[in-house]
């Protein structure tokens, strides 16, 4: 599957709405695909006191609730369709997921693919063990 029907997908989904004055969803949803090649898709939760989540982690919710790990591609878009690179925090989530994933695509935005790995090139995790 191709990041531009990864990014449709997301798009579907990225529709920001306000719940009441201290929640929010839908600024950012993300698009993955899975090395079995289902497609799963999450929406940012944005609350007060930062206690709301990205969309990659909706999304990976999602992919573990169906007994899925790895993931080969990843997107995240805007509602505007501006794509935008995983945070820090889904970056470790993604790689902490399954080792696998390091190799997992990510677009960062609309022309640059990188690998997991380019996004974390010293990560504190150690990379050739598995078992962590």
């Amino acid at each position: 599957m191709e990041f531009s029907a990864l990014k449709e997908r997301a798009l579907a989904y990225a529709k920001y709405q306000e719940v009441n004055r201290f929640v929010a969803f839908g600024s950012v949803a993300s698009a993955i695909l899975t090395k079995q090649g289902n497609v799963y898709v999450g929406i940012s939760i944005d609350t007060a006191c930062s206690m709301g989540f990205c969309a990659e982690h909706s999304a990976i919710a999602e992919m573990l609730k169906h007994q899925e790990v790895e993931i080969a591609k990843l997107i995240a878009v805007t509602e505007s369709g501006e794509v935008v690179p995983p945070c820090g925090r889904c970056r470790e989530f993604i790689t902490q997921v399954s080792p696998e994933n390091y190799k997992t695509q990510v677009m960062v935005n609309s022309d640059t693919v990188l690998t997991m790995k380019e996004l974390l090139p010293f990560d504190w995790k150690p990379t050739v063990d598995k078992t962590w």
